[in-house]
């Protein structure tokens, strides 16, 4: 575990279907919003020692997972959608397969209700590593008419989910609430000093940039976990004394409107990697007393019988 890191992570040198080829399953990319694997395989190594457990509460196809037992360390994961949490466990048995000496173990329900999803799991938790959702629709993948010879823009694999219960299909305000009620149940699973890290970059709607790690940075402080640290992780990759441009087609086509309107905006080309930690008295008030104990919102629960917690193999 090196505690002591630098501000700045080249975790782009290689597109994210280099570092997952060969590694994880070829259906994962249909995911559209993954977690690079170069950043959280230096997130769980700065933070955690082998054998250690890491929790991913949003586990999506199960990067953090994978790259945890890849490590040596174990790792727990819940996912709200059963399409995704069968690929995480897909992806643990592949890396198993292929040498990973950890332990993995995903979950499909509703994270704003992990303390009880994982009760097992209270106060063993060395990090908490995941990444909210930006919404119901992301960029996916593309073929534009430089690729076709056809006009427009063809689009795949850009929805999250068509359930409207999860966390992507609410608006930012609440995305936030139950992202908190997430932090929340997490501070329950981490040790006394236990460490959270969550990724995340800003995002612009219709033009208008939002300050999303702004957001998560009070909401997660709001859920009782003290600020230590803030590291850039690149997206993009660094040449000879040039930038290896990384950004999406609708990363750059936003921007170069934006451009030609006399806006001189740029493409993100890093996340923020925000570090928290568990004191080793959790902070009391009434506010986190009933995050920590309140259940999942009874107008963002689904009818969906899935969402009851159950152990994938």
């Amino acid at each position: 575990m090196a505690e002591v890191t630098t501000s700045v992570w080249a975790t782009g040198q290689q597109p994210s279907q280099v570092q997952r080829r060969g590694r994880y399953v070829p259906e994962s990319m249909r995911h559209p919003g993954k977690m690079l694997p170069s950043i959280a395989a230096r997130v769980i190594s700065t933070y955690t020692r082998p054998g250690e457990l890491v929790v991913d509460p949003m586990c999506g196809i199960g990067t953090t997972l994978v790259e945890a037992v890849h490590l040596d360390r174990h790792a727990a994961g819940v996912e709200y959608e059963e399409q995704w949490a069968r690929l995480a466990v897909a992806n643990l048995g592949f890396a198993k397969k292929h040498g990973a000496s950890g332990f993995g173990r995903v979950v499909v329900g509703d994270s704003r209700n992990i303390a009880r999803l994982l009760p097992d799991l209270a106060g063993q938790a060395a990090l908490v590593l995941t990444s909210p959702p930006y919404g119901g629709v992301t960029h996916g993948h593309i073929r534009s008419t430089r690729d076709t010879g056809e006009p427009g823009v063809r689009k795949w694999n850009h929805h999250y989910s068509t359930d409207r219960g999860n966390l992507a299909h609410q608006q930012l305000s609440a995305l936030l609430d139950g992202f908190g009620h997430i932090l929340a149940g997490c501070v329950e699973l981490l040790r006394p000093g236990g460490v959270a890290a969550i990724t995340v970059r800003p995002y612009r709607v219709r033009g208008e940039l939002i300050d999303l790690p702004g957001h998560v940075h009070q909401v997660a402080e709001g859920a009782g976990l003290v600020f230590a640290d803030r590291i850039v992780c690149l997206l993009c990759g660094l040449g000879d004394g040039h930038l290896l441009n990384r950004a999406s087609f609708f990363q750059l086509y936003e921007a170069r409107k934006a451009w030609a309107r006399g806006l001189p905006i740029h493409a993100v080309a890093h996340e923020d990697l925000l570090v928290f930690r568990r004191v080793a008295k959790p902070v009391s008030s009434q506010k986190l007393q009933s995050l920590q104990q309140e259940s999942t919102p009874a107008s963002a629960q689904s009818d969906s019988s899935l969402r009851d917690g159950r152990e994938l193999k």
